[in-house]
């Protein structure tokens, strides 16, 4: 019998509802795990209550705005079977049809964010949707030059990404650091698993919530070892400087953050634990008030 949990979450954001799509989970491998040793890996989870091997949960995200749906990431797809690429049955629960989207914002061209644009015969999914990417993620993925000397290892990413931004090149924008992307959400560029990896500030009524891609893969090792990388990380050194960026902004400034592979539905904030960090899920409340209204 599975966990009756219907995957999205809510939270709102000023004038901005933010909905988490999980899109599924898949089992991971503690040998992906490097800077820390397997032995305190495992410890680390154990001690969390987390199962071995480490699961990763995969998610995107619903935000409504001005009556307008966008997406942020559009998961999987149908890239890994039934295990993952439930995201568009979440978005046909609340009833929001593909056609509705007019943007889909990408942290980063990976199978796990990208793939989801595409139907099961290679056509877009969001057929009115503008993408929206670091123009340093375009400037790798879809370079040929840059495509012809990477390893061989390599080369499938290079093709699911040319492959899943194909059918929107027509109407793709390319932003950099600290531009808007659409009114109140600014991309931050943060490099490291990806040359453009990029997180999205949604801004709007006073409030702040940070959509930080793929900083945290393992919430039950990074958080505790923001050191620990991750094998698929491009730059590893450097991913671990965005890391450490990312941790030190929401936790010295309490701001709400949301991450693809955090525990779903992923909205929380980030507390220092002597020389690392902790996770607090956002408690959860009725109402945007904390309480049930009358009626």
């Amino acid at each position: 019998m599975s966990n009756a949990n219907p995957g999205y979450h809510h939270l709102q954001v000023g004038d901005v509802a933010v909905t988490s799509l999980n899109d599924g989970q898949f089992d991971a491998e503690i040998g992906w795990v490097n800077g820390v040793p397997v032995e305190e890996s495992e410890a680390l989870l154990r001690d969390s209550f987390r199962v071995l091997p480490p699961r990763i949960t995969v998610s995107c995200f619903l935000l409504q705005t001005g009556g307008k749906n966008i997406l942020v990431d559009a998961g999987t797809g149908g890239a890994y079977g039934h295990v993952l690429g439930a995201a568009p049955r979440r978005l046909a629960a609340l009833g929001v049809a593909p056609e509705s989207i007019s943007a889909v914002l990408v942290t980063h061209a990976h199978v796990d964010h990208i793939h989801g644009l595409l139907t099961d015969d290679g056509t877009a999914r969001y057929p009115n949707a503008e993408i929206v990417i670091n123009a340093a993620e375009t400037g790798f993925w879809l370079n040929k030059d840059v495509q012809a000397q990477a390893p061989e290892s390599a080369q499938e990413y290079f093709g699911i990404a040319q492959k899943s931004l194909a059918p929107y090149s027509d109407r793709m924008r390319l932003v950099n650091d600290g531009q808007e992307a659409l009114s109140g959400i600014t991309a931050l560029h943060l490099p490291g698993h990806t040359p453009g990896h990029t997180g999205w500030v949604i801004a709007s009524g006073g409030d702040t919530l940070l959509i930080w891609g793929d900083i945290v893969h393992i919430p039950g090792i990074q958080f505790a070892r923001p050191e620990a990388a991750m094998a698929f990380d491009i730059d590893a050194d450097l991913g671990r400087v965005s890391r450490s960026r990312a941790l030190d902004m929401v936790a010295t400034d309490r701001l709400k953050l949301a991450g693809m592979h955090l525990d779903f539905p992923t909205f929380g904030h980030v507390r220092r634990v002597g020389a690392a960090y902790g996770f607090e899920p956002l408690v959860w409340s009725p109402t945007g008030t904390g309480l049930f209204q009358p009626g």
